[in-house]
């Protein structure tokens, strides 16, 4: 009897809004921007393409085609898809690559 595969998608586990703001977290502290295009595509159809679509205020046939492995979303689109999952992005400092980082000068009391 041969073995039965299906297809593995993301978005069959992504269940809350927790678990979606963590995955996307993870998928941007990879530096590759390609891959956060595929999580917010994941997210996008655990949530509902078509409810992200109505909440964005864009087509659902280009929301698909902008988070295609083709597509090439604008930043404006990545930031209505993320209002319309209700996910904010922040900014944060970088973690000093280097192990040995000059410390700072105390400043003199003139």
């Amino acid at each position: 009897m041969a073995l039965k595969t299906s297809k593995f998608d993301v978005a069959d586990y992504l269940e809350n809004e927790a678990d979606m703001a963590e995955y996307l977290s993870e998928a941007l502290a990879l530096d590759d921007p390609a891959y956060f295009q595929h999580a917010l595509g994941a997210v996008a159809r655990a949530k509902g393409m078509a409810a992200i679509a109505r909440k964005s205020g864009l087509g659902r046939q280009s929301l698909y085609k902008a988070l295609s492995e083709s597509g090439n979303p604008e930043f404006s689109t990545v930031v209505k898809v993320l209002a319309a999952l209700g996910i904010k992005i922040s900014a944060v400092p970088m973690e000093e690559k280097s192990a040995k980082a000059k410390p700072r000068r105390a400043r003199r009391a003139a």
